[in-house]
């Protein structure tokens, strides 16, 4: 029996010439050229299975080497060469002809009369036989076991009002006897005029909703120029604000300056008096020194007369000096201020913050909202309130440094810049056997494991398509199944890019996100959170994807590489 990975996509059958797109699924070459012919006229060339659509045709590129190309050499009982796919088959979601035998044409009609479906082929008798001619025919419609009566297995032609169903001819006899019966034609004349009505309400609330779309737009539109002008005017207030505080300590600068010249320049005139008064001093003790040893008895008496009188006559003032001067009271009067300030700023701030928050710009009138369907449980994309870092400075502080393991690079991946960064190229690459190694898919993973923490590291993509994730060490490693594929099972999860879309996988979940095209990704782990985003890097950061998940254990960054395309893994 047959795998998915065995099989095209599109013609169920076995895989032949098989080629490989960007977002990694794999199709017969012929069906694939097919199926994009038809998109030629539209431009826009999507992925049969996935949907990832690009804005040029990629260049499909054969799987060399794989196992189905080793399968067709040395088997003779493949089945022959599928024909060009033909979209008139009925797919999954179409009606099939009920005539058709083996693989059925889509329907185009269905009649009520023969309870039956058929295709245009099939549909000739009706148009062509006088037999038919009294058959009602309607576009094609599922579900024809819905028309017959399940009691009875007769069409279903009249309406009980009394039961609210439908019923067959047989069902008057007994168990709608003596019931309120009108044919199915004229319940629905009636309700077709209910219907009408019930038209007529909904276009009436379509054009409420309309003018108060138009409504909202317009007080958008105000509320950004409102914000806009409010930013700027605070911004120049504050701008004000702070050029005062700037002033007010120039000023403080300039008292303390001089204050401080003032003072020494009295202490230096004090300093200067008394040296002068000090050799004046030490001059008279060396005169009494030598009159005290000379022998000349009237030199000595005359002598110490006019000493002893000068000394007596001359007082010397006394320099007091303050030992408690200090500019001690202008810090703690500046520092007074700046306590005044921010507790001012912070009463003002909250007062701000409470006329805003009371500020209402749009709600629902509860009395008119109808009740929401709650669902069982949440999707695998629902917006997750977290406290991420906002700034690229503040998501450094969680960079990590990482590494691509050689022994998982797929043969044609080419690992350079100390193995930082990987290309896929046509020519193998001589690497040793390893078990870890991905020998179908041109994938790569890091050697660092991460758990526990928050990590963040950054990628740099070119080319026409590359896969950016994480997944648990025990991802498959074998084959072309999705159980290989990073972001395609439960144990991984990534964003592809391409050159006009993202889209972010996990398991059997993908959304398309339409986001800024960015040749550089952050990737923000916060493994105990239980979050894994996906950031566009530029002047500011701004988020592609978040996934919310619980993860059980490590993990390893992760990379696919398409065809003349490369990631880089940044030194932070």
């Amino acid at each position: 029996m047959s795998t998915d990975q065995d099989t095209c996509y599109l013609c169920k059958e076995y895989l032949r010439d098989p080629v490989s797109i960007p977002c990694g699924h794999v199709f017969c070459s012929v069906c694939l050229k097919t199926y994009w012919d038809h998109a030629d006229h539209t431009g826009s060339y999507s992925c049969p299975q996935c949907r990832v659509t690009y804005n040029k045709r990629p260049t499909p590129r054969r799987m060399g080497g794989s196992r189905h190309s080793t399968m067709q050499r040395n088997s003779e009982s493949f089945p022959p060469p599928p024909p060009s796919p033909d979209y008139n088959y009925a797919g999954p979601q179409d009606v099939g002809c009920d005539i058709c035998i083996g693989k059925k044409h889509k329907a185009v009609k269905t009649c009520l009369m023969c309870l039956a479906s058929y295709c245009d082929k099939h549909l000739k008798p009706h148009y062509e036989s006088a037999t038919f001619k009294r058959h009602k025919l309607v576009d094609e419609i599922g579900h024809l076991d819905r028309q017959i009566c399940p009691q009875h297995q007769k069409g279903l032609e009249l309406f009980c009002r009394t039961d609210q169903m439908c019923i067959c001819v047989l069902c008057t006899v007994k168990e709608h006897k003596g019931h309120d019966m009108v044919s199915a034609e004229q319940e629905r004349a009636e309700e077709q005029q209910r219907l009408g009505a019930t038209q007529a309400e909904i276009q009436e609330k379509i054009h409420d909703r309309l003018k108060q779309m138009e409504e909202l737009k317009q007080a958008v539109d105000s509320l950004k120029n409102s914000a806009q002008r409010a930013l700027q005017e605070c911004e120049k207030m504050f701008g004000d604000m702070m050029r005062s505080i700037e002033r007010m300590q120039q000023e403080m600068a300039k008292l303390i300056t001089s204050n401080k010249r003032a003072a020494l320049n009295n202490a230096e005139g004090h300093m200067e008096r008394l040296s002068h008064e000090i050799a004046d001093l030490k001059r008279r003790d060396n005169e009494i020194t030598q009159l005290s040893r000379t022998e000349d008895h009237i030199h000595f008496i005359q002598s110490y007369h006019m000493l002893i009188a000068q000394t007596e006559a001359e007082e010397l003032p006394t320099v007091s000096v303050n030992p408690y001067f200090s500019f001690g009271p202008v810090t703690k009067a500046v520092s007074e201020m700046k306590q005044h300030l921010g507790e001012f700023s912070n009463d003002e701030l909250v007062k701000v913050a409470k006329t805003v928050n009371k500020m209402t710009f749009c709600e629902l009138d509860e009395s008119k909202k109808r009740r929401s369907i709650k669902s069982d449980e949440a999707t695998m994309y629902k917006s997750v309130p977290m406290q991420e870092p906002q700034h690229r400075d503040d998501f450094m502080r969680y960079a990590c440094q990482l590494t691509l393991d050689s022994n998982t690079a797929y043969r044609q991946l080419y690992l350079s810049r100390g193995n930082r960064k990987a290309a896929l190229k046509r020519d193998p690459q001589a690497y040793g056997d390893s078990p870890a190694r991905f020998d179908s898919l041109p994938q790569v993973l890091c050697k660092e494991s991460l758990s526990g923490g928050a990590y963040y590291w950054e990628v740099d993509w070119s080319g026409e398509g590359a896969a950016i994730g994480v997944t648990y060490k025990g991802i498959k490693r074998t084959g072309y199944g999705d159980n290989c594929r990073i972001g395609y099972n439960r144990k991984s999860w990534s964003l592809f890019c391409s050159d006009s879309s993202y889209s972010a996988r996990h398991n059997k979940d993908q959304m398309e996100i339409s986001a800024p095209y960015s040749s550089r990704i952050g990737v923000f782990l916060d493994h105990a959170g239980g979050t894994l985003s996906f950031y566009a890097v530029g002047e500011t950061m701004s988020l592609i994807h978040r996934f919310k998940a619980s993860f059980s254990e490590a993990v390893y960054p992760g990379f696919w590489v398409w065809y003349e395309s490369a990631v880089t893994i940044i030194q932070l």
